[in-house]
């Protein structure tokens, strides 16, 4: 999610807190092999985020 308390064009530019999460158990934490944001995903005020895990 970008938060923006009143800055302008946080999207566009890129910048704002990061407050969506994935929360994984130590056992899982070994198997994640990418985690990123999906800036350019537009529809909300979220920036969702995604982890690929090896299976």
């Amino acid at each position: 999610m970008f938060i923006v308390g009143g800055a302008i064009n946080c999207r566009e530019r890129n910048v704002g807190w990061r407050i969506d999460y994935f929360f994984a158990t130590n056992d899982i934490i070994e198997n994640i092999t990418k985690c990123e944001y999906l800036y350019r995903t537009e529809g909300s005020d979220h920036c969702p985020i995604k982890i690929e895990l090896k299976l």
